[in-house]
């Protein structure tokens, strides 16, 4: 997990966000921000699939955001089912842009965050969207088509949201989907192979 002294409280529409900056060791060349998944099931920025996305963009000169959304943690609020959270994503990437200009924007997410990042990307411009084990099935994942460019990367036996749901969201679009053969929800002993295909396909 990533060093609490990278921990920062930032302001949110219902309260403070506690969110985890990770900084590129180079120069700053985009800003990403990383969407965890469903807190009702023990979801927090603390989760490998998210920081191993954030070590990863982190390699590719993204500093990256990774907030615990409303009702996480130590941030204000309560859980809103994927509603208010797009208004906190929204919210740290005012501050990110704030703090770091207008560098491209990247928005990401797993599972649950996959569908908070979607619906993110509905209410602002950004470079690229990436969504790991995106929870179609279980939330309406933007319903104007993604944009073509976004990268989809999910486990072959997904036991959360099956793969055959993740092809049926994704035929209409015409939107390839990297399946990693093996791969459960979590990626368990995944999480190595996950970071060089995120940083392979960028």
């Amino acid at each position: 997990m990533l060093k609490p002294h990278n921990a920062r409280m930032l302001a949110g529409p219902v309260g403070e966000l506690e969110t985890l900056i990770v900084e590129p060791k180079g120069a700053v060349t985009g800003i990403a921000v990383i969407c965890h998944p469903n807190p009702l099931q023990g979801g927090t920025n603390g989760n490998k699939v998210v920081q191993t996305a954030a070590r990863a963009l982190s390699q590719l000169g993204y500093v990256c955001y990774l907030p615990n959304l409303r009702g996480v943690g130590e941030s204000g609020g309560v859980h809103d089912y994927g509603v208010g959270e797009v208004d906190d994503v929204l919210a740290v990437v005012e501050h990110a842009r704030a703090a770091h200009g207008s560098l491209p924007l990247a928005l990401a997410g797993f599972s649950f965050g996959g569908f908070v990042a979607a619906r993110v990307r509905e209410r602002c411009e950004a470079e690229r969207l990436l969504l790991i084990g995106v929870a179609v099935g279980k939330y309406a994942i933007a319903t104007p088509p993604v944009p073509a460019d976004t990268l989809v990367i999910h486990g072959e036996e997904d036991e959360v949201i099956p793969l055959t749901a993740v092809f049926d969201w994704a035929r209409p679009q015409s939107l390839p989907v990297l399946v990693l053969p093996g791969a459960g929800h979590f990626f368990h002993g995944r999480l190595v192979q996950l970071a060089e295909q995120i940083r392979r396909l960028w």
